[in-house]
C-alpha cells in the first residue's frame, strides 16, 4: 500500500486571502482547501495519507521524497507556486499527480512535471487510479465520464487538517449552478445541474467540522440556492441540528441574487444561522449583464439594490463580487461601481478586472476575436483586451476604485449605513431560540465579549499606522454608543480587521502600478468568477 502526501500550495496575497488581517486574528490562513480532506476520505483503506497546506505549514520536501506518491491541487493564482513545487519534487524523483481547478481548464500547463493529471471531479477517478497505479497500469489523464453523484460523497477527513491554524472551516452541500454567465468556469467544471448531498451527509459533515473545533464555517457551494426546491429540506435539517446542539456553528455562503425573491428560503437560511451571503453582482451596467448572460440579476421584482436591501433586512449581510472591463464598459464604470456599492450598503466587495478563464465561453469568444493576451503573466493584470477602454485605463481605473472603496471614510460610511442606520441584525434565528434559554445566551455573549476585547487589543497594538488606529477607535466608539450587542460587536470588529487587509492591499496595488507603462503589477488580478 502507498504512502501518499497531498499538498495545497501557498497562495499569493489576494483579497479573500486576508493575509494582512490573519495575524490580528491569531491565524495562519482563512480556511482549509476543500479538495484534500475529501481526497483523503476517498482513498481506500490501507493507504497512508498526509495532508500538507503550505498556507499554514512549510512543505517538508525530504518527507515528500520518501512518499510513494505526491499529489497537488491548485487554482489559477497558485499555478506559479505549483510549478516551483513540482520542479522540486521531480528533482527528488517523486511520482506526482496534479488535479484541481487550474489543471482542469489548462491541461497542458504542467506537462513534463506531472506524472498523472485529473481533470474535473475525481470521486471516481482517484480510486480508479489508486487501483491501477501499483501495477503500472494507470493512465496519464483521468476525467470522469459523468458528474459525481453527490449522495455517494464521503465525509472529508477534517481530522487530517491543522484546524486551529484556520480562521474558518469549510463544508459543501452541493455543486453546480443553473445559470450561464459567459465568464464563469463553475459551470465548465461542475455543470449547470445543481447536485445536492443528502441531509444525512450534510449533518455528518457538520459534526466533523464541529469536532475540529472551528465555529465559523464557509459553505463553499458556488451557488447554494441553485436548486431552491432541493436545498430547502437540507436547510431545515441544518436548522434542526443547530437547535438540537445549541447552535454551535455560524455560517456564511454564496448565493445568486434571486435569493431575494424567495422569503421562505431567506427565513430558512437565517434560522440555520447563515449570517453573510456572497452574491455575484458583477456590475451596475445592465448592458454588461446582458452581454455576459447574467440575466438572473435583471429579473423582475425590484432593482438590484432593492434586492440586496431585502436580503439585508431579512437578517443576512451581503458581500459581493464586482467586475470591470466588460465590452460595454467605458470610463464611467469606475464611478458607477463605487456609487452602486455605497447605495447598496455593501462593505466588502471582491472587485476585479474581467479575466477570461480557458474553456469558458468568454475565453473562446475573445480568442476568436484576437482580444486575449496569452502571456502567462499578462500585461496590465488581465488577459482581456477591452473594447471601450485602453488596457492601462482599465488597470488604473481598477486600482483607483480599490483605493477609493477602502479609504477609511468611504468604507466606514458604508459600514455605518449597514450596521447603524440599516440596523443589520444577523443571527436572528439563534436569538429566537435563545429566548427560552437565557443561560446559554449569557454564556455565549460572555465569550463574544472576551473575543471582542482581545481583537480590539490586537488592532490597537498591531496596526502600525496611528491614524488608522485612531479611526478604528473612533468608529468602534460610535458603534458602541448605539448598539451594545456582544455578538454584533465581534462582527463589527471583524469588519474593521477586514478593512485593514483591504486598505493595505489596495495601497500596495497603487504602489505597484504607479509610474508603470505597459507593465503588470506583478500579481494576478483580483478577479471573481461567480454565479
Amino acid at each position: 500500500m502507498a504512502d501518499i502526501v497531498l499538498i495545497n500550495p501557498k497562495f499569493e496575497i489576494s483579497y479573500w486571502g486576508l493575509e494582512h488581517a490573519l495575524p490580528l486574528m491569531g491565524k495562519k490562513a482563512n480556511l482549509p482547501v476543500a479538495a484534500l480532506p475529501l481526497l483523503a476520505a476517498l482513498t481506500p483503506e490501507g493507504h497512508s495519507v498526509t495532508v500538507v497546506d503550505e498556507n499554514v505549514e512549510p512543505i517538508d520536501f525530504d518527507r515528500c521524497a520518501r512518499a510513494d506518491l505526491v499529489g497537488l491541487t491548485g487554482m489559477s493564482v497558485q499555478r506559479f507556486r505549483m510549478t516551483q513545487i513540482l520542479t522540486e519534487l521531480k528533482k527528488r524523483g517523486c511520482f506526482t499527480a496534479v488535479g484541481g481547478p487550474y489543471v482542469t481548464v489548462q491541461e497542458d500547463y504542467f506537462e513534463g512535471l506531472a506524472d498523472v493529471i485529473f481533470v474535473g471531479e475525481a470521486e471516481q477517478t482517484w480510486p480508479q487510479f489508486l487501483e491501477a497505479w501499483p501495477q503500472g497500469l494507470h493512465q496519464y489523464r483521468y476525467e470522469q465520464s459523468e458528474k459525481t453523484d453527490m449522495s455517494t460523497v464521503p465525509t472529508p477527513r477534517f481530522d487530517l487538517m491543522k484546524s486551529d491554524r484556520y480562521a474558518f472551516g469549510s463544508v459543501q452541500f452541493s455543486r453546480g449552478c443553473p445559470f450561464q454567465c459567459e465568464f464563469c468556469d463553475i459551470i465548465v467544471t461542475f455543470g449547470r445541474r445543481p447536485r445536492i448531498k443528502t441531509a444525512e451527509q450534510v449533518i455528518a459533515e457538520l459534526e466533523a467540522v464541529r469536532r475540529s473545533g472551528l465555529k465559523v464555517v464557509f459553505v463553499v457551494d458556488d451557488n447554494l440556492i441553485g436548486n431552491k426546491k432541493g436545498i430547502k429540506p437540507i436547510l431545515q435539517a441544518v436548522v434542526d441540528w443547530q437547535q438540537a446542539n445549541a447552535y454551535p456553528l455560524t455560517f456564511f455562503t454564496e448565493a445568486s441574487l434571486d435569493l431575494a425573491d424567495d422569503a421562505e428560503l431567506m427565513d430558512l437560511m437565517v434560522e440555520a444561522n447563515i449570517t453573510f451571503v456572497f452574491v455575484g453582482i458583477e456590475t451596475p451596467n445592465e448592458e454588461a449583464l446582458r452581454e455576459t448572460k447574467k440575466l438572473q440579476n435583471l429579473r423582475k421584482g425590484g432593482t438590484m439594490i432593492e434586492k440586496i436591501h431585502r436580503i439585508q433586512d431579512a437578517g443576512m449581510g451581503v458581500w459581493c463580487g464586482m467586475i470591470m472591463g466588460f465590452d460595454s464598459d467605458d470610463e464611467t464604470i469606475f464611478d458607477a461601481q463605487r456609487q452602486f456599492l455605497h447605495e447598496a450598503r455593501i462593505t466588502t466587495s471582491m472587485t476585479g478586472m474581467l479575466h477570461a478563464i480557458p474553456k469558458t465561453p468568454l475565453y473562446d469568444r475573445l480568442l476568436a476575436e484576437g482580444r486575449l493576451d496569452l502571456d502567462d503573466r499578462p500585461a496590465y493584470g488581465t488577459n482581456v483586451i477591452p473594447l471601450k477602454l485602453s488596457r492601462q485605463e482599465l488597470r488604473d481605473g481598477y486600482v483607483r476604485v480599490m483605493n477609493e472603496l477602502y479609504e477609511p471614510e468611504a468604507y466606514f460610511e458604508r459600514m455605518e449605513d449597514l450596521f447603524l442606520k440599516g440596523n443589520l441584525n444577523i443571527g436572528r434565528g439563534r436569538l429566537r431560540w435563545w429566548r427560552t434559554r437565557p443561560h446559554l445566551r449569557a454564556k455565549t455573549e460572555l465569550m463574544w465579549l472576551l473575543q471582542s476585547i482581545g481583537l480590539f487589543i490586537r488592532l490597537m497594538t498591531s496596526v502600525p499606522d496611528p491614524a488608522l488606529r485612531r479611526e478604528y477607535r473612533r468608529r468602534m466608539w460610535r458603534y458602541l454608543k448605539k448598539r451594545q450587542n456582544p455578538g454584533m460587536a465581534v462582527t463589527y470588529l471583524l469588519h474593521i480587521t477586514m478593512h485593514y487587509h483591504a486598505y493595505t492591499l489596495a495601497r500596495s496595488l497603487r504602489g505597484a502600478t504607479k509610474g508603470t507603462e505597459g507593465a503588470t503589477a506583478d500579481r494576478e488580478p483580483m478577479l471573481i468568477n461567480s454565479f
